[in-house]
């Protein structure tokens, strides 16, 4: 079974991120850069399921010349081979343009499988592997805790609201997007890491691939959330008061 994981580069969650000038993105110099959460996890599920049955896992990231570190690093966590599309401008790209850039990429590797993060920890839209799936015309689920391989296809594990969850079997070649949490994720190790060395990284320009769609969705300004501070006095006796806590903790904050 031949299994493709897109990957995406994203600041480390750690980092102390700046607005750039021009309040249109983040400040992107000396940023430390890790690869985005869901699709670490979509990786450790794919080298699962070669652990399991066989076959290959190729990785597949898009940007400037940074973004093969994290290739490298899935590379040495024990996928097989990697895919670098270079692309200096996909900030200009939106999740239409980025999911065509990827299908150009993914399509001569006629996967089963083809598998992404949920949604990216940068700008959180949650919309690149869908239509990933749409332009590669291939069935799909989101939501993803885990996947079982079956005669048929896949069986696979959803999350849904509330706490509950669903168990869907889908055939291949399918699309899935995974959602964090659902496996433990690895360290690689001094041999793997050796190992990556030697394995083929490959590289093509975005131009190459002769992709080029006007975005529908532009980003004209980011700003930090303000800092607020309110104070609320409760009135009534003890048991009014905490009932009224209670209330908003529900309500308001949404805790509860």
């Amino acid at each position: 079974m031949k299994i493709i994981v897109a990957i995406k580069q994203v600041p480390n969650r750690d980092a102390a991120v700046r607005i750039a000038a021009g309040g249109k993105w983040i400040d992107e110099n000396d940023l430390e850069w890790a690869i985005n959460e869901p699709d670490a996890h979509a990786l450790e599920e794919a080298l699962q399921l070669k652990e399991k049955h066989g076959g290959e896992v190729v990785v597949v990231s898009a940007g400037p010349e940074r973004v093969a570190a994290i290739l490298r690093e899935a590379l040495a966590q024990g996928a097989d081979r990697g895919l670098h599309i270079v692309s200096n401008d996909l900030g200009a790209r939106d999740a239409l343009g980025v999911a065509m850039l990827l299908a150009a990429a993914i399509q001569p590797e006629n996967p089963d499988l083809v598998l992404t993060g949920l949604q990216s920890e940068d700008l959180g839209l949650g919309q690149t592997g869908v239509i990933l799936a749409e332009v590669l015309g291939l069935p799909h689920s989101t939501l993803i805790l885990h996947i079982e391989k079956t005669n048929a296809g896949v069986k696979v594990k959803r999350e849904l609201e509330e706490g509950w969850f669903q168990s869907i079997e889908m055939p291949l070649p399918a699309l899935l997007t995974l959602q964090s949490g659902g496996n433990k994720l690895r360290y690689a190790t001094l041999m793997g890491i050796k190992g990556a060395k030697t394995k083929d990284l490959r590289t093509v320009s975005a131009a190459e691939l002769g992709v080029d769609v006007a975005p529908v969705l532009t980003l004209e300004q980011i700003s930090a959330p303000k800092k607020q501070k309110s104070t609320q006095i409760l009135a009534g006796s003890p048991k009014e008061a905490a009932t009224a806590l209670v209330e908003k903790l529900k309500t308001e904050a949404r805790v509860l």
